[in-house]
């Protein structure tokens, strides 16, 4: 059992209350998973730039001088912001690769939560109110996020095994559920030259999700895919630089229900994680139907 939360803002008014609303909703799941948390942000970036966010268990020992240390390795001047166990590296956005790679060798014991021009993921293990508070969430501006609340069943509880997964540029997703193919798509996705951090099944539909989208489809032929390729219960929302969508499989035994103004769409695993919303009762709220694709791109 675990939380998912998601809001896609129709309405820019709104954009500077993103991080409080999501905070808001991602607490209230509190109790459908206690072990861990994140969010993903998304905001609309400085155009030639890109972000890396990168995690480590040592930040004091890491995070000192790599915005230095990254910018030589690059010869392009880099940007950092420091959030506790997790940092973001502005560089530009043709460097995003060259960064990973160079980050591998300058900082090897470091993560990277996302890569991107918009994303930022944030997440830890601990209470979703302690992790929200550790990286000031209700604080950041932004045009939609996804975020999860993790009771973990089949792995570790873990930093890398928190959710949202991200295996694509300005890509992510957040699961409840169990998939009983994971093993054989990861060997299958792995020959195709994806690479995995986890032997997390959530990572597994991440990699899945971005694996068509680098094949040239688009959100909406991915999350089709899923229902098709991807076996046990799942319900997926996936954010993409321009949106988010949703999708859950056939059977539909994990809880979902999602609510439109002219102003938002938003999405939780219950329907009290959206009673804070503006203008919720006055939404059209609805629970998303089994084997359906929702999603929504500016």
């Amino acid at each position: 059992m675990c939380g998912i939360v998601g809001l896609f803002l129709k309405d820019p008014k709104l954009q500077p209350q993103l991080g409080a609303m999501l905070t808001d909703m991602l607490i209230t799941m509190t109790d459908r998973g206690p072990d861990s948390a994140g969010i993903a942000i998304y905001s609309q970036g400085k155009i030639g730039h890109g972000k890396l966010t990168v995690q480590s268990a040592t930040p004091e020992v890491d995070f000192k001088n790599l915005d230095a240390d990254l910018g030589a390795a690059l010869g392009q001047p880099v940007l950092m912001l420091v959030k506790s166990s997790h940092a973001v590296l502005e560089v530009p956005a043709g460097q995003l690769d060259a960064a990973r790679s160079a980050l591998a060798k300058i900082r090897p014991g470091m993560k990277i939560m996302s890569s991107g021009e918009g994303i930022e993921i944030y997440k830890e293990v601990g209470l979703p109110k302690d992790v929200a508070a550790r990286f000031e969430v209700a604080k950041m501006h932004g045009t939609h996020g996804i975020g999860h609340t993790r009771m973990a069943t089949e792995s570790a509880v873990t930093t890398m095994g928190a959710h949202p997964f991200s295996t694509g540029p300005d890509q992510c997703l957040v699961h409840n559920g169990s998939l009983s193919n994971h093993n054989g798509v990861r060997r299958e996705l792995k020959r195709l030259g994806m690479t995995f951090e986890t032997e997390n099944d959530t990572e597994v539909g991440a990699a899945f999700v971005s694996h068509k989208l680098q094949q040239g489809e688009t959100l909406g032929q991915a999350l089709e895919a899923t229902l098709t390729d991807l076996d046990g219960f799942f319900t997926f929302v996936v954010g993409t630089k321009d949106g988010f969508g949703v999708v859950r499989d056939p059977i539909a035994c994990k809880p979902a229900v999602m609510a439109e103004t002219d102003q938002y769409v938003a999405f939780g695993s219950e329907y009290r994680a959206l009673v804070n919303l503006p203008g919720i009762e006055s939404a059209r709220v609805w629970e998303p139907e089994p084997a359906t694709v929702y999603f929504w791109e500016r």
